[in-house]
């Protein structure tokens, strides 16, 4: 799905491989849509999402798996990924040994300075959600 022979495509796939926030946005029953920033993986061509049960994400995803998903710009409208895709829950009780040990490495100072191990980040977060990109663009 990324390009990596081209600069933007190797660019884009450093982004997701590092950028600690992805904005996605998912859509209510009634249409309206709704941007929220997450954690995420970027994992086997799909991003990977823990979600709290409670918010409005994972039944907004049920009803509407369509979603996009967009990395920050550098500040001046450059280095921009932007994600198209088709999101599923994978489940809604993930255990610690359902986590790709990339996910903990990646936030574990994050975790950490919330005073979680993951857990007890896994009881407020405990959704799976993945998200499998039908477009990407980078510029």
């Amino acid at each position: 799905m990324i390009d990596l022979a081209t600069a933007a495509g190797a660019r884009a796939a450093g982004r997701l491989r590092d950028a600690l926030i992805l904005w996605l946005t998912t859509v209510t029953a009634a249409g309206q849509p709704q941007a929220s920033p997450v954690w995420f993986l970027w994992t086997d061509d799909e991003i990977l999402v823990y979600s709290r049960a409670d918010t409005p994400r994972p039944a907004n995803i049920r009803a509407n798996p369509r979603v996009a998903a967009n990395l920050d710009s550098d500040g001046d409208g450059g280095d921009v990924v932007s994600i198209e895709g088709e999101a599923r829950v994978v489940q809604e009780h993930a255990a610690e040994a359902d986590v790709p040990p990339a996910y903990i490495e990646k936030y574990a100072a994050q975790v950490a300075a919330n005073g979680w191990t993951m857990a007890s980040f896994l009881v407020d977060y405990p959704v799976e959600i993945r998200i499998r990109p039908t477009r990407v663009r980078a510029w």
